[in-house]
């Protein structure tokens, strides 16, 4: 196991809260990855003798860093997903904005296109900005539904995508470089799907974003 690629955050018989580092899939794409971040805490859990197999409760993609819940066997890993489908997991995002926002609070209401059904589905998100800086601004976002990619999509779609973004906007339309989208899954509260008990995890700002702000203008 290589400590320094992700660090347990929590773990208990039935969940383990990963901070996971950008660049690292969750689980393989069709092009079958090895060195996932599932099959490195399966490995560890296999050296450590515990014998469950650990499945993500939720997504992160490749590019975002930060908290991830696994679930130790697919019964625990349901019900935490049902938890997720209710709404009772509450997560928040620090991201990076191309632009200044204007409003120091807003709700983003706009549907995102849905490939795999062929729909579109409703799609909120919540935030608030922290600070303002010349090019970009610093901003606390709350996904309140659960849509891939939504806080790529409803950034771009309100002229502020993610610093560093490069599949919903075109990165030569921008000052700022960042060689991945600037998004950090910063909080998570939830709770324990078996003793009921609240449960609440921060991870800070990784090593690249806090360069980035020290490297950028006020």
């Amino acid at each position: 196991m290589d400590e320094k690629r992700y660090r347990i955050v929590y773990e208990d018989e039935q969940l383990v809260v990963v901070d996971k580092p950008s660049g690292m899939l969750v689980i393989p794409t069709p092009r079958k990855e090895t060195d996932t971040l599932t099959d490195l805490l399966n490995r560890e859990l296999d050296e450590r003798g515990i014998h469950a197999n650990a499945y993500p409760c939720h997504r992160l993609d490749r590019e975002t860093s930060g908290l991830i819940v696994y679930a130790k066997g697919k019964s625990i890993q349901q019900m935490m997903m049902e938890e997720f489908k209710k709404r009772a997991v509450k997560k928040t995002y620090i991201a990076f904005v191309n632009g200044r926002t204007e409003k120091g609070f807003d709700i983003i209401r706009k549907r995102i296109y849905n490939r795999n059904k062929k729909r579109s589905d409703e799609a909120v998100t919540k935030y608030k900005t922290i600070e303002r800086r010349s090019d970009f601004t610093i901003v606390e976002v709350e996904p309140v539904t659960g849509r891939t990619n939504q806080i790529r999509i409803h950034f771009k779609e309100i002229g502020h995508p993610l610093v560093g973004e490069s599949v919903f906007a075109f990165r030569k339309d921008f000052k700022l470089k960042f060689k991945r989208v600037a998004l950090h899954a910063a909080y998570i509260r939830f709770a324990h799907p078996v003793t009921g008990r609240e449960l609440e995890f921060s991870a800070p700002l990784p090593e690249d974003m806090e360069r980035f702000l020290l490297n950028t203008r006020y």
